[in-house]
């Protein structure tokens, strides 16, 4: 198996009480049964129709034959399925054939895809990011012509941001748009590059959600429009015509190779349509609608490759016999499974206290999401708030430590690891995408320390150290788990100081003091949330351990013992960190580029 089911369930029901959710109106017509169907319908999915897809896709990467991009012809019935079982608009309302589904139901059935078979699991909700921008932006008749296609399945939905010259600077970009005589209907000039599923010959038509600036608009990003751009556009008899989008290339990767990452070519012709939505030059504001929930999604991306990775070198490790314990000293007996290495149990707890916190955390930030959409007033705004710090975190420490876990997988399977007869050396390479995927881990850094601590004058942050204390009060009586209380609220106590320097730093007007470490303030701020999510698990675990039995105590033994690992071997890390964050030297801008 490459996911635990029993993880799931104890995060969803037992961490979070998700069943709780249809206590609002929006959800009330779901119950735990109905969760549970979605999560068996998408466990048969992946079991029946990604996994096997698995290494073929990864081995038949995505070709470019005469201006169109060949993917596994596998893929078009998988993309039908999603369209036809309704996954693709499952999160929105009944009124839009939706199925009003709470989104932490839906991640957790997004991770079990993932874990299947990551490339194969992005075509349908890329699909749903952009159909969401639509619907949330656009106008009635970009809704009506666009939308049920893309819910369907038959039209791929994309992103369309990238540009040679403007990668993450958007202020940059030169794609334009210029008015023509129809309402809302411009012409598109200009280039995107790494376009996710940005062509393919599994569905009949690809949408773009495409960022573009209206000639004689505000410079930098002040003048950013967004703009429907269908690879065809549709007449009012819904027939086809091509759009001037032309595939100029199609990019081949380390990993993540069965999603094809288009070149694409607008207005070469200068026939290239565009539709704007909502306003003019307010593009990038609607854009981090999709990126936000892409984060959270890239970040949930990152961590289901990490599991699958896991449940490979545990599987591997539980049947490959090789040497003795330490203590056996007669060369007659049977060789141990490795399992039984101390080594091998450290690569092990590693890859499921990193894994098993992450996931943890976005089933936690999944949840936050939902009560933002469904409640009102404070609880809205808490959770809102919360989400908007987490966000930078849920993105960036899984897309880091999953390259790491994966990295493990391979060390525990040795030799065999390295080779193309067991997985872990896909998902040791499709795991290295994530960090740069949506902002890359520099620029969360930046977003964490320069935007979210501060924002409302740092009432997101006290919101998020209130949470963390109020578990940290559970947890002191506990007996079990008061050590990792203490343990955890130093580390906070001194990051808490940490913050302050730096706060101090930016007051004083040294911005580039205060922004040059930001990567590694994220990465301590990462170490104290997952740190906080092992506590809400352990509290979980030693409260239902008297009363388990058989596989359930062993799983609550499990969870408290990688508890206890990850405070010993990854919250020490916290130390240098904070050491280095209170350090006056100031090496990385002292040193000049010509000295390299």
């Amino acid at each position: 198996m490459f996911f635990s089911k029993r993880d799931i369930q104890f995060n969803l029901y037992e961490v979070l009480d998700s069943e709780a959710l249809s206590n609002y109106p929006y959800f009330q017509d779901h119950t735990r049964e109905s969760f549970d169907m979605v999560l068996d319908a998408a466990q048969q999915i992946a079991e029946k129709m990604l996994y096997p897809l698995l290494t073929e896709m990864d081995r038949k990467e995505p070709q470019l034959v005469e201006g169109k991009i060949r993917v596994h012809a596998g893929m078009k019935p998988i993309v039908k399925q999603f369209g036809q079982d309704g996954w693709i608009n499952a999160g929105f309302s009944y009124d839009e054939g939706g199925q009003q589904l709470p989104a932490t139901i839906l991640n957790a059935a997004g991770f079990i895809f993932q874990t299947a078979n990551y490339s194969a699991s992005v075509f349908p909700f890329l699909t749903t990011g952009a159909a969401n921008l639509i619907r949330s932006f656009g106008s009635k008749a970009l809704i009506d012509t666009f939308t049920p296609k893309m819910y369907s399945g038959e039209w791929q939905g994309t992103m369309a941001l990238t540009e040679p010259n403007a990668g993450s600077s958007l202020s940059d970009i030169t794609t334009s748009g210029e008015p023509t005589d129809q309402e809302g209907v411009y012409k598109i000039k200009g280039q995107k590059i790494f376009i996710s599923c940005g062509d393919h010959d599994a569905c009949d038509n690809v949408v773009h959600l495409m960022l573009a600036k209206i000639k004689g608009g505000p410079l930098g990003a002040k003048g950013i429009s967004l703009f429907v751009v269908p690879q065809q556009r549709p007449d009012s008899n819904d027939k086809l015509t091509p759009n001037d989008v032309i595939t100029a290339g199609v990019y081949h990767k380390m990993g993540y190779k069965g999603a094809p990452i288009a070149h694409l070519m607008m207005g070469s012709n200068d026939d290239c349509e565009g539709y704007l939505v909502g306003d003019p030059h307010k593009g990038l504001n609607y854009m981090f609608q999709m990126m936000n929930e892409a984060r959270i999604g890239v970040g949930l991306n990152a961590v289901s490759i990490g599991i699958a990775a896991y449940h490979t070198s545990l599987t591997y490790a539980k049947e490959r016999p090789q040497g003795r314990r330490i203590s056996e000293k007669d060369l007659s007996k049977p060789q141990t499974p490795i399992i039984n290495h101390a080594d091998v149990k450290r690569m092990l707890l590693f890859q499921k206290a990193v894994t098993e916190g992450a996931f943890a955390l976005l089933m936690y930030c999944s949840q936050l999401a939902d009560i933002a959409h469904v409640s009102e007033g404070e609880t809205k705004e808490k959770a809102q708030l919360l989400l908007d710090l987490l966000t930078p975190i849920a993105k960036s420490y899984p897309s880091e430590m999953c390259c790491l876990s994966t990295s493990a997988a391979v060390q525990i399977l040795g030799g065999a690891g390295y080779t193309t007869d067991f997985p872990v050396e896909q998902y040791y390479r499709e795991a290295r995408i994530h960090p740069i995927h949506e902002g890359t881990t520099g620029i969360h850094g930046l977003d964490l320390l320069g935007r979210k601590i501060t924002m409302q004058q740092g009432k997101a942050s006290q919101i998020f150290f209130e949470e963390v204390s109020k578990t940290l009060g559970e947890a002191n009586i506990v007996n079990e788990l008061k050590p990792l209380a203490e343990q955890l609220q130093k580390t906070l106590g001194k990051a808490q100081q940490v913050t302050g320097h730096l706060l101090g730093l930016a007051q004083k007007g040294e911005v580039e003091k205060y922004l040059s470490d930001a990567t590694l303030y994220l990465e301590l701020f990462g170490l104290i949330t997952i740190a906080w999510q092992w506590l809400k698990q352990g509290i979980i675990a030693q409260k239902n351990l008297p009363k388990a039995h058989d596989s359930d105590r062993d799983f609550y033994q499990g969870k408290l013992m990688t508890a206890r690992y990850f405070y010993e071997y990854e919250l020490v890390k916290a130390d240098p960190l904070i050491k280095r964050l209170l350090s006056a030297d100031q090496v990385t801008i002292d040193m000049q580029s010509e000295w390299f």
